[in-house]
């Protein structure tokens, strides 16, 4: 059976060691403050800020929350995001998307400066991701892998690593930040030729598919670690992930869970930067 890499373990030694870095901070008279802004009442939005809120306070971290309906229209957004850049109280900024329809998100995510952009959205941040030069941070996600990895200690100099997923909010990002650390990343979609191949050949498989158990028990091989971060539900509400996890539990060496897994480590991240943020301003 396949070693559970379980997100509780990770997300509370960062928590121990965010709380020095805030002690630390606040002893130099700076208290590391995030800004939440919300438009609208999605409930999977209240729930994470909720979660975000939580974990801050656990963390040291105060929490500004912004909030507009639905109905605002963009320059009312545009006027929140400028007054939040200005405000030197506040370190880091978590912009909660999809936005409504009738906003625009490329000119709404950009309008954010990317020194407060701790969940990477904006493309200043990405290209900082991309290029190793400018500010920004990387997706929360995407680092919550690479923590996971390190948490529990798995090299990643030299590795096969393969990443399903192409987006700017895994799969490319991940991908670079593999290559940073000196693994051979490899990056499959949907137009790659035999993926479960491809898949069975990683040491290190990042699934970032978007369709509960795409991934299935073809793509693994012996000694494999998957981490899966896909968040989806069955019919019957159940959580569950990218991957086949009775398929790969029974073939892999490990196995992040859903839940359990990268969500859980998502939020620790976020706080984290915003300490970085903090002690960067």
């Amino acid at each position: 059976m396949a070693k559970l890499l379980e997100g509780k373990l990770v997300s509370a030694a960062l928590k121990e060691k965010q709380q020095a870095q805030v002690a630390e901070l606040k002893a130099k008279g700076i208290s590391p403050t995030l800004g939440i802004i919300r438009v609208g009442e999605r409930p999977d939005d209240i729930s994470y800020e909720k979660g975000a809120t939580k974990r801050c306070e656990g963390s040291g971290v105060e929490v500004k929350v912004f909030t507009l309906p639905e109905t605002a229209g963009q320059d009312e957004l545009l006027a929140l995001i400028d007054q939040v850049n200005k405000d030197t109280s506040i370190h880091g900024v978590l912009l909660f998307r999809p936005l409504p329809k009738h906003m625009d998100d490329e000119v709404i995510r950009n309008a954010l400066v990317p020194a407060k952009d701790i969940d990477g959205i904006t493309d200043g941040s990405l290209s900082a991701v991309f290029t190793g030069k400018g500010k920004g941070f990387a997706p929360c996600t995407a680092q919550a892998c690479i923590e996971i990895l390190d948490f529990f200690g798995y090299e990643l100099k030299g590795k096969r690593a393969t990443v399903i997923g192409r987006s700017l909010v895994v799969g490319k990002p991940v991908a670079i930040m593999l290559m940073e650390r000196h693994a051979t990343p490899t990056i499959c979609h949907t137009r790659t030729v035999d993926m479960p191949a491809v898949c069975r050949g990683a040491e290190i498989l990042i699934v970032a598919a978007g369709r509960a158990g795409v991934v299935g028990e073809d793509f693994f091989s012996p000694g494999q670690i998957v981490i899966d971060v896909g968040i989806n539900f069955t019919e019957d509400g159940k959580m569950c992930g990218d991957a086949d996890f009775d398929a790969a539990e029974k073939i892999v060496d490990a196995i992040t869970p859903v839940p359990g897994g990268v969500g859980t480590v998502t939020t620790a991240v976020l706080v984290g930067n915003v300490i970085k943020a903090a002690a960067g301003s």
